[in-house]
């Protein structure tokens, strides 16, 4: 239960920063990318934020020797740079520069009223259904033609 408590409270925080900073509004996020017309430096600024904060709470959190509600620590080991990633990437990145809306910012906007976001979170929702049935079918396929 205190694990599920922690998640909402994580949640509630990170939510309600995405609304205070104005990163629920797609117009705001769209005029980021807008260099050359009404360009707003805003995002960057709570990118900035949100990397600071991560930093120090980084340093503090690993010289604990576990994590409060878990054995260890699950920190990402991989570093290569291969083609799921590149791909992912990409199309995380277009499909933000395109809607104005990412996951972080969907979520919160949500419960802010903005209609677009319904579209995208089920868009996204249906994305995530289709690239893990994509993956599911490909290695059954792998399995199949290895034995």
């Amino acid at each position: 239960m205190a694990r599920i408590l922690s998640a909402l409270a994580i949640g509630l925080v990170f939510g309600a920063g995405i609304a205070l900073s104005g990163m629920a509004n797609p117009a705001k996020v769209l005029n980021f990318f807008d260099f050359f017309g009404t360009w707003d430096p805003s995002l960057a600024f709570v990118m900035g934020g949100a990397l600071i904060v991560t930093a120090i709470g980084y340093l503090f959190v690993l010289r604990r020797n576990a994590p409060v509600f878990d054995r260890l620590f699950h920190l990402p080991t991989r570093r290569d740079i291969d083609m799921p990633l590149v791909a992912g990437s990409a199309i995380f990145g277009i499909g933000w520069g395109i809607t104005g809306f990412c996951p972080g910012g969907a979520i919160p906007a949500l419960g802010l009223g903005h209609g677009d976001a319904w579209l995208f979170v089920g868009a996204m929702t249906a994305g995530i259904a289709l690239a893990r049935l994509a993956r599911q079918t490909l290695a059954t396929r792998a399995s199949i033609r290895a034995a």
